[in-house]
């Protein structure tokens, strides 16, 4: 089983890039291969904390769309990668997703909420470089992989709907990277 995980991360992290373009210095593939389905960039930018710089997102989908609403309820492959442009701790990273889920499914956060501690147990911290890959696999569930460490995947939809409603959702971590996620392009 374990296995299975480690593979299936093992997948997602090699996906396959075509063409690039800069954000930040860091090259965002235009497409990417996971799960069989090529995946376009629907679009990526720069996660502030105030005025700090802390990494690049990039959303991709099988199907481009400014719909945050339609994005997060498709049942469909979808892939968030994170380059970290700074250091952040483990704790602050668990911080975030948990504050994600509370503020933007707050219906749903009791129950998923612990779900994170088997994410918090696969990662480390991240260093500037760092890639952390939130993918989400129908019928499979969603899968967190952070490169030079380990991956967690959680079974169900729901789960998946909470972390990119993290991004997308009513009240994003940030506005400004929300605009440029979905961006469509």
């Amino acid at each position: 089983m374990k296995l299975t995980h480690v593979t299936l991360a093992a997948l997602l992290l090699a996906a396959t890039p075509a063409l690039a373009r800069p954000v930040a210095g860091v090259e965002v593939a235009d497409t990417l291969s996971a799960e069989g389905k090529s995946l376009k960039c629907n679009g990526a930018g720069i996660r502030k904390k105030f005025v700090v710089k802390v990494y690049v997102g990039a959303l991709y989908l099988e199907e481009s769309s400014t719909d945050a609403a339609a994005i997060v309820k498709a049942d469909s492959v979808k892939v968030m990668k994170l380059s970290f442009l700074r250091e952040v701790d483990k704790g602050k990273l668990m911080g975030a997703f948990k504050e994600g889920f509370e503020k933007n499914a707050a219906s749903k956060a009791a129950a998923l909420l612990p779900h994170l501690d088997k994410v918090a147990a696969a990662i480390g911290d991240a260093k500037a470089g760092t890639v952390l890959t939130v993918s989400y696999v129908p019928g499979k569930g969603t899968t967190i992989a952070m490169q030079g460490s380990g991956s967690a995947t959680i079974e169900g939809k729901d789960f998946a709907d909470a972390i990119f409603l993290s991004w997308l959702g009513p009240k994003p971590a940030d506005d400004g990277l929300k605009t440029e996620l979905l961006a469509g392009k």
